[in-house]
């Protein structure tokens, strides 16, 4: 059974966790970044975005009649630096489709006012290019961005519209799109972009706009990538500049040394490999194109089995901010960028398109509870582009092999793709949590809050997961509910109308359970509740004889502030008891530790020693690893030795 389309944003109005963090998105991370967009936030990274937009504009009047000297300040960031206020747009507009807000959507407004006054007349839509050389575009899609950055815009527009109908973004980016089709289409020039994006867009824009280029476009893309291995060196013969001197032979890390159709394994950047991922399993499922889902689920494979962290993180490697090879997946050099579990997250939505599988459920909430919510501080003010498993003071954020893991979130980044995507990501999660069909409502994640969807069904969904493990669904208008059973929860009760049906009124497939509801049932689920050690495969060599601890989908780590400032000299103790808190509302914004069982080694003031050192027993405090780094700078652990 598919599913037809992901739930609209208007169908969900949340409550609990989620709906906390939606607020908090809304009330504090949209203003914050939008003054960061406008360099208005002190102490924090230039960021110019949409000063940019404001310089393009005036450069394409100046060189309509205007005067040269009204070119502004000129282009500051990097090239894909107009992808910011697309992605912040974007979390706007799902804000305001949850939290009507007449303030905010004029500042949108305004924003795409600005942005509108940067269009070229031939539709074309890009400050980098615009400002610096005109005649440089689409010279360079090895690294000129230009596709990435109409893509996040056309996102964004697809946003807006949905969200307010207003239209005004969305023609600016059919005009861009149509722009993109001349080009590559109808005037043939060859390649497709360095960096993925768009391909996922176009298919968006096509279901907002039903027009056809669109899916023509993201077809033409899809299938061009890797059929010439060596199109991006043939393209930097032709000139002799470029943005940051990335190498045309990397092949690899392009997702480009072979067609999309025969690649088997996760590789490159893990970013761009997602994006497109997403966009290759999308438009398999729009076309039932089995050979192409085929390719989905053998890279799917190779990340969610071979080449991914605990918490959903993916992507081992600073060099490249990409995969590296089977099982290297170390702790405290990880790389893990919080944009990479994001378009995990992604990918595993549109998988959901092609089958129905509690494994793609299970992948999205790993990651989006775990990296994703770590990439912001609780506050919403701080954001992590890298999220680590292990973190030591002194050596985290210094070393030259861990400079790239911080132990503190700083404001803001010269590259800030995360801070925005994050916000967007929270403020669409009723995207994610629920699907429809014609009689159906999928229920794929478990968020407190009330849900209407298009084919007729309505339901409120009241939990306190993901630190409580009971969900009731109470049903205002029927048909029927297929509800994830997470892989991680071993034990399950189901009842409706407080009574446990007959076996033969339920089906539970690859994970999903289905139940016809009626007008005034409840449906509840009562999921595993207990705290457990994790083991990994003994093929990570990092992890040989290390555990990690876990409560239903979250991942939990040790920080020196609850451990006597050192968690390095701890190791839990094999098959110790774990005992789970209450919920403390005032730590951690709300939380529940888990104690443990465990030994403290020692120290020795030699650097080396042949005396065995002692070690006494003790409890170690574990907090979820989202909540990591919200106290101030101190050791941080996922996987422990265990003894």
């Amino acid at each position: 059974m598919k599913i037809q389309h992901q739930a609209s944003i208007r169908a969900y109005r949340a409550g609990g966790f989620i709906g906390t963090y939606q607020r908090l998105v809304k009330d504090v991370v949209i203003p914050y970044q939008y003054s960061v967009l406008c360099d208005e936030a002190p102490d924090t990274e230039k960021s110019h975005v949409i000063q940019n937009f404001i310089n393009a504009g005036k450069v394409l009047r100046s060189k309509n009649g205007g005067s040269a000297a009204d070119c502004g300040d000129g282009f500051y960031g990097m090239v894909f630096q107009d992808s910011d206020a697309a992605k912040w747009i974007e979390a706007a507009s799902y804000s305001l489709s949850i939290f009507p807000d007449a303030k905010l959507e004029s500042t949108v407004d305004s924003l795409i006012d600005i942005i509108a006054g940067a269009q070229d007349e031939d539709g074309y839509l890009n400050t980098y290019y615009t400002i610096k050389d005109r005649d440089k575009r689409w010279t360079n899609l090895l690294e000129g961005h230009e596709l990435y950055c109409s893509g996040h815009m056309m996102e964004a527009a697809c946003a807006y519209y949905e969200a307010t109908g207003k239209d005004k973004l969305l023609q600016i980016m059919l005009k861009n799109m149509e722009h993109i089709y001349r080009h590559f289409i109808t005037e043939r020039h060859e390649g497709c972009p360095g960096h993925p994006e768009v391909e996922l867009a176009l298919l968006k824009m096509y279901r907002v706009s039903g027009n056809e280029h669109c899916m023509e476009l993201a077809e033409h893309f899809i299938n061009t990538r890797g059929v010439d291995p060596h199109f991006y060196e043939k393209e930097k013969e032709k000139r002799d500049w470029s943005v940051w001197g990335n190498s045309p032979t990397e092949t690899d890390y392009l997702q480009a040394s072979a067609p999309v159709r025969e690649q088997k394994d996760a590789v490159g950047h893990a970013v761009r490999a997602v994006y497109l991922y997403t966009a290759m399993a999308d438009f398999a499922a729009a076309t039932d194109d089995k050979e192409l889902f085929e390719a989905c689920r053998r890279l799917w494979e190779s990340i969610t089995r071979r080449r991914m962290y605990l918490t959903g993180g993916i992507g081992s490697t600073v060099h490249g901010e990409a995969f590296s090879v089977d099982y290297d997946l170390p702790g405290g050099t990880a790389y893990a960028e919080t944009c990479a579990s994001i378009g995990l997250i992604f990918f595993a939505s549109r998988m959901l398109e092609n089958e129905l599988n509690g494994e793609y459920g299970d992948i999205c909430e790993r990651a989006f509870y775990n990296t994703v919510l770590a990439g912001m501080q609780l506050d919403g003010r701080r954001f992590f582009y890298v999220n680590p498993l292990e973190v030591v003071p002194g050596i985290s954020g210094i070393s030259p092999t861990h400079r790239h893991n911080l132990p503190v979130r700083p404001k803001w980044y010269a590259c800030a793709c995360c801070p925005p995507n994050a916000a967007r990501l929270i403020s669409s999660f009723g995207k994610y949590a629920y699907g429809e069909n014609a009689d159906t409502a999928f229920c794929h994640l478990f968020a407190d809050g009330e849900i209407s969807l298009e084919n007729g069904m309505k339901f409120t969904c009241e939990t306190k997961y993901p630190y409580d493990f009971d969900i009731l669904y109470r049903i205002e208008r029927g048909g029927r509910l297929a509800v994830r059973i997470p892989g991680w929860s071993r034990t399950w009760q189901l009842t409706l109308n407080e009574k446990t049906p007959d076996a033969a009124d339920i089906t539970l497939k690859k994970g999903y359970l289905y139940l016809t509801v009626s007008d005034g049932d409840t449906v509840k689920l009562s999921l595993d509740k207990t705290a457990r050690f994790q083991y990994a495969s003994p093929k990570i060599p990092e992890l040989t004889g290390k555990t990690a601890i876990s409560r239903g989908p979250l991942v939990y780590c040790f920080e020196g502030v609850d451990n006597q400032g050192d968690v390095l000299s701890l190791s839990l103790q094999k098959e110790g008891s774990l005992e789970v808190s209450a919920f403390q509302e005032n730590l951690l914004g709300g939380t529940v530790t888990i104690t443990v069982d465990a030994f403290r080694t020692d120290a020795i003031d030699e650097l080396y020693t042949d005396k065995a050192p002692g070690a006494k027993p003790c409890k170690a405090v574990a907090v979820p690893y989202y909540t990591w780094g919200n106290r101030g700078e101190n050791q941080m652990r996922v996987w422990m030795d265990a003894t």
